[in-house]
């Protein structure tokens, strides 16, 4: 399965972050997953990818040219995909990606993970949307998505597509059980 993982370049202020995204990329490896993500080398992006090669499993990143320009990409993943534009970045990663998690971020992680949440809810992806919620990281996300089917701008059926998880264990429970029907 192609896994699209949206997180940060920054590493946040608690290790706990760079913890679980390492549980998240072994078990990525491990599981005979691949990784689709955004290039880069740095922050908890580059954690991820390091983690997924350790356990040997394939890594593709998929970079705007003007960051391979900044030596921003990973030299060591599988292969890196160099794009034009970041609109095209994000076509490319949620083209290629069988399931899509997002990992805690900032705004960028934000901004791709709704776009996939947008597909989602207008029947024009019918992947898993998963939202890592670690240490409930997303729990404002999880409130607002609450509020909009309060006020009658999103219908639950939509809003139940979007899966808020705990940890990487859930999540891999979850492809598990996805992938065998």
């Amino acid at each position: 399965m192609n896994i699209t993982v949206y997180l940060g370049s920054a590493r946040g202020n608690d290790p706990k972050y760079a913890q679980e995204v390492i549980k998240l990329g072994t078990w990525i490896g491990r599981a005979g997953h691949r990784l689709i993500y955004g290039g880069s080398r740095i922050g908890l992006m580059g954690e991820l990818a390091e983690a997924v090669l350790q356990a040997g499993g394939e890594v593709i990143g998929i970079e705007p040219g003007f960051f391979v320009e900044t030596c921003l990409q990973h030299d060591g993943i599988t292969e890196l995909i160099v794009t034009e534009t970041m609109a095209e970045r994000k076509a490319k990663l949620i083209e290629m990606g069988d399931a899509f998690i997002a990992f805690p971020g900032g705004t960028g992680t934000l901004e791709e993970i709704a776009e996939v949440m947008s597909q989602v809810r207008l029947g024009h992806n019918d992947r898993p949307c998963i939202i890592l919620n670690l240490d409930g990281f997303y729990e404002p996300l999880r409130s607002l998505l609450d509020h909009m089917v309060r006020e009658g701008f999103l219908d639950q059926e939509s809003r139940e597509k979007f899966l808020f998880l705990a940890d990487t264990e859930s999540v891999a429970e979850f492809a598990e059980q996805y992938m065998n029907g």
